[in-house]
């Protein structure tokens, strides 16, 4: 069973990129999960056809966790939704490891294929690291642009990383189209000491089947988007390189993106 766990920094598509690998996966014939660590819960929607789900913490807060909802999307794509607390009250950590603990012991003794966990922003608190930090991942990898505050987020990600002994398989470039993108991608990727993974273009195609509930590989599945995320899903499924990332100085990633990014 491949574990993987994709991190990113806020608002830069990295729900998106995971929903749109798992639906490619999962048209491959793999057995699939998605399991969205996001307290908003709307890492799935695209999956299950627009249908937002009912989050694994809102059941144990109606006291019964036993009831908790899985849904099947797209070619039989399992989804989860952990959730969180009222927005302003309470930790979004706190509830991660009591949900993944519930899937390993209720859903996973018959080993799926694949399992992404979709975990939101910078590793800077211990509850967002539990699904590498105790185990239930093997493997990460980290969505970002080009543009100076992604890649600073990832870099800080890769310091978690580094901090908890993990290997990251390595960077995806959700394209803004800044200048020089994917060769900035690409050269910080290198210092850091991993692989960069996939470049994902800016389309509109995206934005237009997000609107309609589908992920790009079922509601556009000829686009030359569509055969994008195949590819990035068939690059993580064959990447076999992990390292433990050695984080830059911020001054030294401004630097290195400002000699990449100049007329």
């Amino acid at each position: 069973m491949r574990q993987i766990a994709v991190y990113g920094k806020g608002g830069i598509g990295k729900s998106t990129v995971s929903a749109n690998v798992v639906a490619s996966l999962a048209e491959a014939g793999l057995r699939v999960w998605y399991v969205g660590c996001d307290p908003k819960a709307d890492g799935s929607m695209t999956l299950m056809g627009g249908r937002k789900m009912e989050t694994f913490l809102d059941r144990m807060k109606d006291g019964a966790p036993g009831q908790y909802e899985v849904g099947t999307g797209f070619r039989g794509a399992r989804c989860m939704e952990v959730g969180g607390p009222l927005a302003g009250v309470g930790c979004a950590g706190r509830g991660i490891i009591v949900a993944l603990q519930t899937l390993r012991r209720d859903y996973f003794q018959d080993p799926p294929d694949v399992v992404l966990y979709d975990v939101p922003g910078d590793v800077v608190c211990g509850g967002f690291a539990t699904p590498v930090r105790q185990g239930f991942a093997d493997e990460v990898y980290v969505v970002t642009s080009g543009e100076f505050l992604s890649l600073y987020a990832a870099n800080n990600i890769c310091r978690g990383m580094r901090n908890l002994g993990i290997g990251v398989g390595g960077l995806i470039c959700n394209s803004r189209e800044v200048r020089n993108e994917r060769e900035a991608v690409a050269a910080v990727a290198k210092r850091l000491g991993i692989g960069s993974t996939g470049f994902i273009p800016r389309h509109q195609v995206v934005r237009d089947c997000e609107n309609a509930g589908r992920t790009v590989v079922e509601g556009a599945p000829s686009s030359p988007m569509a055969d994008e995320y195949r590819r990035l899903a068939r690059s993580m499924l064959d990447n076999d390189r992990r390292n433990v990332p050695e984080p830059l100085d911020p001054s030294e990633l401004r630097s290195l993106l400002k000699e990449l990014t100049a007329e």
